[in-house]
């Protein structure tokens, strides 16, 4: 891993979904290059004490938690944040029409209406050169199979660009990082025909790892991306590029009998 001690130093930071995968290697790597650390998550399986990590139980659908943390960093970080990371996300494999509407919903409120709370409570105790980075997804530029989940995304790069267009005057920058296929529970819980197609569709020959995520975003947060904003940073194995969604559908669409059409 690269050095990164003093890349956050002083600088306060928020990562949501921080419990496990993606966002705790964000909110570790984060600590260690010296950032005030605010890990958020419903649950947490690893985020432990002693971590640096100022653990925060909260659903990013429920404007109560937002307000209850807004009341903590006031109260503890004196009321000012530099780095937000909007993080938390699900997945939902269910088909066009399949879907259920509250299974969409549900996916919408944590995909992409946790990032319009954060950055309502948060923005508001940023001055300028702080950063917001939000967490999309490959499935965010094609038409990848799972409805909820790809439209979702969708929607994160239409926040993101809205968002840097409003806070650019304040000095306040936005861009999101666009993962493909990287090792976490949401991609292990996947059917195998997933992974075997995603390989196939990749130009470089392996999965991602979270620490590839985390490096990226931590750049992003740090004062090295200053004129950066309304970026969409794509890590993924040149996989959006290459594009073949098509194959992915196809795959799952034989191997799983009884989807519709």
């Amino acid at each position: 891993m690269t050095d990164v001690a003093g890349r956050l130093a002083g600088k306060t930071v928020i990562v949501t979904g921080a419990g496990r995968g993606q966002g705790l290697a964000e909110a570790r790597l984060f600590a260690l290059a010296g950032a005030r650390v605010i890990g958020c998550d419903v649950a947490f399986d690893t985020l432990t004490a002693g971590s640096g990590i100022d653990a925060v139980a909260m659903d990013v659908t429920k404007p109560q938690d937002w307000s209850a943390l807004a009341a903590r960093i006031d109260d503890h970080y004196g009321g000012e944040v530099h780095g937000l990371v909007n993080n938390a996300g699900i997945t939902l494999r269910s088909r066009l029409l399949d879907v259920s509407i509250d299974d969409w919903n549900h996916v919408f409120a944590v995909n992409c209406t946790g990032g319009l709370l954060g950055m309502q409570t948060v923005v508001p105790r940023m001055r300028s050169g702080a950063s917001v980075v939000n967490i999309g997804s490959a499935a965010a530029f094609s038409g990848h199979y799972p409805v909820a989940y790809t439209t979702s995304k969708w929607a994160v790069r239409g926040l993101t660009a809205v968002a840097s267009l409003e806070l650019g005057p304040a000095g306040i920058r936005v861009n999101s990082v666009h993962p493909g296929f990287v090792e976490t529970e949401m991609t292990g819980s996947a059917p195998p025909e997933f992974r075997e197609a995603t390989g196939r569709i990749m130009p470089m020959p392996r999965t991602g790892q979270v620490a590839d995520v985390a490096q990226l975003v931590l750049f992003l947060l740090s004062d090295e991306s200053q004129w950066i904003s309304g970026a969409e940073i794509h890590i993924d194995g040149g996989q959006v590029m290459a594009g073949g969604s098509k194959v992915l559908s196809d795959a799952l669409r034989s191997a799983i009998p009884g989807t519709s059409v």
